[in-house]
């Protein structure tokens, strides 16, 4: 690397590093900065020659950094987040002049119970976009932090400091079952006895289930609950998508629990039956996450506002 300290470091050039970083692509970058593409690739050279290293090299579509560019970026990122926050405590956000696009990690289930209705919020706000995008647990805070993502929603999950959340809504379970399943029929009232109860629970025990996980192994959530109560169902499927699972409940005799908001929008399109559970289950707990760093932006702060007060 160049010796720095012979000029200034250039912020705007920094930024330039920052946001070809996150994007993984000149043309998104040179977007998002509101720079021609020769003048970004004319600040790339200069970050180039500064470093005396490739920085970034291009593999497919993407511009994948160098082992020297994810070394700097660690250590520059902080330095960089500060400043911007410092910047952003004398701006304001007016959504109604200025053009901005939040991104956020949505799980599928989400995007269809949660967009619907953000999308007709921000219908007086024409210049704000939304990316939505499917983003590993494992890799939600870094991303977060690396500015890739300005929010994520998701399940109550294990976050470090550095994260912030706060809780939205929570999600009944229910059972979704072809309509002409026996199992239906044994469903309990308000005025029946112990006995009918403790039928619908042993039907649904006996019954065979599928299980939506995005991992190959391991536990469902509401599994998790039945064996707390010594309780065990017989899973005959697992698949990854909700909207898969219930084209196969619709098409044979398995049952499936699921979180009560997209039921209910899947059940209208494959004439399923929405049953309660025969046992108590926890509802699913739905949060929103964001890296502290960027909690003052004023954007930002108006959005978090925006999902905290008008979530579905």
């Amino acid at each position: 690397m160049k010796n720095m300290a012979a000029n200034r470091p250039d912020l705007n050039l920094l930024q330039v590093f920052d946001t070809i970083y996150r994007e993984g692509s000149l043309t998104r970058a040179a977007k998002t900065l509101h720079l021609t593409q020769p003048a970004l690739s004319h600040s790339l050279a200069r970050l180039r020659a500064w470093f005396n290293d490739p920085l970034f090299s291009r593999q497919g579509n993407r511009m994948v950094p160098t082992p020297l560019a994810t070394r700097f970026i660690e250590s520059m990122r902080p330095g960089l987040n500060q400043i911007h926050s410092a910047v952003a405590q004398f701006h304001s956000f007016d959504p109604t002049h200025q053009r901005k696009t939040f991104s956020l990690a949505l799980r599928d289930i989400l995007e269809s119970t949660f967009l619907p209705q953000l999308m007709a919020q921000l219908a007086p706000y024409p210049d704000l976009g939304i990316v939505s995008q499917r983003v590993a647990r494992r890799d939600m805070e870094s991303q977060l932090a690396a500015g890739k993502l300005d929010f994520a929603i998701d399940v109550l999950l294990p976050v470090s400091e550095h994260t912030g959340h706060q809780w939205l809504h929570q999600d009944p379970l229910v059972v979704l079952a072809r309509k002409d399943h026996p199992w239906v029929t044994m469903a309990p009232t308000e005025t029946s006895d112990e006995l009918s109860t403790e039928r619908y629970l042993a039907a649904y025990l006996q019954a065979q289930h599928v299980l939506v996980s995005s991992r190959a192994t391991g536990s469902g959530v509401e599994d998790f609950e039945l064996s707390r109560l010594g309780l065990q169902r017989d899973i005959r499927l697992r698949c990854q998508h909700y909207f898969a699972a219930c084209r196969v409940v619709a098409n044979t005799e398995l049952l499936l629990t699921m979180p009560a908001s997209y039921a209910r929008l899947l059940a209208s399109h494959h004439d399923l039956a929405v049953m309660p559970t025969p046992a108590p289950l926890p509802p699913v707990n739905v949060h929103l996450y964001w890296h502290k760093a960027y909690e003052q932006e004023p954007a930002l702060v108006w959005f978090r506002q925006k999902l905290i007060r008008d979530q579905p």
